[in-house]
């Protein structure tokens, strides 16, 4: 039987792509260096950098009026490092669809950002997504999540707004068709989707990059201008993505793996939705492609059910420590056989556990 990860992340990495990294590290297109070992001065690296951004704009249907910066400090740091940037006025709206959406608010009004709650699902308990967001004319820009991994929901289209889109896609990110005509950034972790820890990406469109006086690791001014090379960049990280990038071009784009995405999720929501033992408490419009949580309701159950998943090699299923229960993320390079192996143990343990609950 195959091992598979559900983690929320870092993720699993596509077969193919982790058998070119072992044939990459003993020496790199014959260099007689590893890949973990070359100089992100080298033209060997220069080539990395400019294919993974071509390919990254190739798959997101962007023109190059958009700049991609491969950064490090996860997410959370560009949480203030974009309003520090772009917010002209100081003034943004934020959609409210739980944790990460907190969290960007809390750092963005650290670093001086007033930001309106202009949406909000937390009376729902997060178990849906805002369908309505008020109109507003003053703000800089929106900061949407567009998939929330805690809670289980995403966003299916974008929403239509009078201000630009500033859009956290960490956890969806490549794994959902969006149009971002009103889009000015786009950003996530690569380690859920697009390859390993230690790169951030951040999509930007080119005209908002303007002089500043932040420090110079926070300034996209700068960093643009020195090709995210201002220090040392996560050069494996950055490799990586690339292979990932590549293997993503090949099957096919972002269109075949939302169709595949699509394929995973349904087996597994068509499966919860029929339970007798298990439920998903989102609501079924909002749920997520690439996060899925359920429960028995029962935690002495839900800890049974983990363990002996791990013993069915079904790993890290555990649900996040503020929800509970299990939480399966089925991103990119989840194959479908993960997903009916994980809806098998589902149908098996129900069956030996009806009565427990």
């Amino acid at each position: 039987m195959s091992v598979y990860n559900f983690a929320a992340g870092p993720a699993m990495l596509p077969t193919s792509v982790i058998q070119q990294i072992k044939g990459d590290l003993p020496s790199f297109n014959g260099s007689g260096m590893s890949v973990m070992e070359i100089s992100h001065r080298s033209d060997l690296f220069e080539k990395i950098i400019a294919e993974a951004k071509t390919n990254l704009l190739n798959l997101l249907n962007l023109s190059d009026d958009y700049e991609v910066l491969f950064l490090q400090g996860g997410a959370t740091t560009q949480f203030a490092a974009i309003p520090m940037n772009i917010a002209k006025t100081k003034h943004i709206g934020l959609v409210d669809t739980g944790h990460w959406a907190v969290r960007a608010q809390e750092e963005a009004q650290k670093a001086g950002i007033k930001v309106d709650t202009i949406a909000s699902s937390k009376i729902d308990h997060y178990h849906d997504i805002p369908k309505v967001i008020k109109p507003q004319e003053t703000l800089d820009y929106v900061h949407l999540t567009t998939n929330n991994t805690i809670e289980g929901t995403s966003y299916k289209t974008l929403p239509e707004l009078n201000e630009p889109l500033v859009l956290d896609v960490s956890s969806n990110f490549l794994a959902q068709n969006y149009l971002f005509k009103n889009v000015d950034v786009i950003y996530g972790g690569a380690q859920k989707n697009l390859g390993i820890a230690g790169l951030t990406i951040v999509v930007i469109r080119k005209d908002l990059i303007t002089k500043n006086d932040l420090p110079s690791m926070w300034n996209y001014q700068i960093l643009a201008k020195k090709n995210s090379m201002l220090n040392t960049p996560p050069v494996f990280a950055i490799y990586t993505a690339n292979l990932v990038l590549r293997w993503l071009k090949d099957l096919g784009g972002v269109l075949e793996i939302e169709k595949r995405n699509l394929q995973k999720s349904n087996l597994v929501y068509d499966f919860l939705n029929n339970s007798k033992l298990f439920t998903n408490p989102v609501k079924k419009d909002s749920r997520s492609l690439t996060n899925i949580i359920f429960s028995t309701g029962n935690d002495e159950l839900d800890k049974k059910f983990i363990v002996e998943a791990e013993e069915n090699d079904l790993l890290n299923l555990k649900g996040h420590r503020l929800v509970g229960g299990m939480r399966a993320s089925l991103y990119n390079a989840m194959p479908y056989e993960g997903a009916k192996a994980l809806v098998e143990f589902l149908e098996k343990f129900e069956k030996e556990n009806r009565g427990i609950n």
